[in-house]
């Protein structure tokens, strides 16, 4: 059981070690930032092995089980966002309607080689008519620069994001905006560097911020903080102690009502309800190999289900379990 654990708590870190990874590999200066071999953009497709198997709930060895009798059971999304490579990372907007995730071909290829593969990073889908559209890729780097880009929050027309890149050392938060059809002027948005910020929801009237971290003072390895914003400005973290334990507890999320938060615990998706301004005890929803829950205002919940084979994950892929 330990080592199946083991292997399970490297995939449910997978993207922040990709970033980690690529900070180190990205080390560069501003003054040294253009490649001599830039990487295309290419259809993600192309990328993934030709000996991939795609994974179907039907031959599924550790499918994702509802625990709560408030969903429909969850299933995958679409072949538009999900395919024989990994899907990571949802967030979808309030609407239901636009989904953006992280993508990279082949979980086996090293992180300092998927950086430059010219196909992982973030997606958006778009749902039509009840089917989900192509995903297509986000881009928010210069042509012929490298970026490790993940960890997408976005809320109105502000995208957050975290990244690996030419020009910086070590892993930063970034904002883009949305204009024109396009994600454009991206810059440096860190936070202040003692609150350790990882990823992280902010509530829809901009006054809380929800973020995972390993922070001293934390209950367990990996609690959820709050950050509350008090005329413009960030206050000190606090614990969120009612939802923490000795486990792992990240990926926070808040349902657009902001009257419900959802985070992952122990390969499983957690939900507690706030009620009379007051967090409750967590209960268990979906589990197991299930995690990074979001959810828009009709209250359906989108996940990342992973797929082990032999104790070793072979790919992920997007779900969705609908509210009755």
């Amino acid at each position: 059981m330990k080592k199946r654990k083991g292997f399970l708590f490297s995939f449910i870190f997978s993207l922040q070690l990709v970033f980690l990874a690529c900070a180190s590999f990205l080390n560069l200066s501003a003054d040294n930032n253009v490649l001599e071999n830039p990487p295309e953009i290419k259809d993600r497709l192309s990328e993934i092995p030709a000996d991939a198997v795609k994974v179907s709930p039907e031959t599924d060895l550790q499918p994702p089980l509802l625990i709560s009798s408030e969903f429909e059971n969850p299933v995958p999304l679409s072949e538009g966002v999900n395919t024989a490579g990994a899907e990571d990372s949802p967030f979808i907007l309030p609407d239901g309607k636009t989904l953006y995730f992280f993508f990279t071909p082949d979980v086996k290829v090293p992180v300092e080689q998927q950086v430059s593969d010219g196909v992982t990073g973030i997606y958006v889908s778009h749902l039509t008519n009840d089917s989900w559209g192509i995903a297509e890729r986000v881009m928010l780097q210069d042509p012929g620069k490298l970026a490790g880009d993940g960890c997408e929050f976005v809320q109105n027309n502000f995208m957050w994001f975290c990244s690996a890149r030419e020009g910086y050392t070590g892993m930063h938060w970034f904002t883009a905006e949305y204009a024109n059809g396009l994600w454009t002027n991206w810059e440096l948005a860190d936070f202040d560097p003692d609150y350790e910020v990882g990823e992280f929801h902010i509530s829809s009237d901009g006054t809380e911020l929800y973020f995972a971290s390993e922070r001293q003072g934390g209950v367990g390895g990996l609690d959820i903080w709050v950050l509350n914003n008090v005329n413009g400005k960030w206050q000190d973290p606090i614990n969120l102690s009612v939802v923490n334990t000795n486990d792992f507890e990240g990926w926070p999320a808040l349902n657009p009502q902001g009257d419900e938060l959802w985070f992952s615990r122990n390969f499983g998706i957690w939900r507690s309800k706030k009620v009379a301004g007051e967090w409750q005890e967590p209960e268990l929803i979906i589990s197991p190999l299930a995690g990074e829950p979001t959810v828009d205002e009709a209250g359906n919940l989108y996940f990342v289900h992973h797929y082990y084979k032999d104790n070793e994950m072979i790919e992920a892929d997007i779900y969705v379990a609908y509210r009755k």
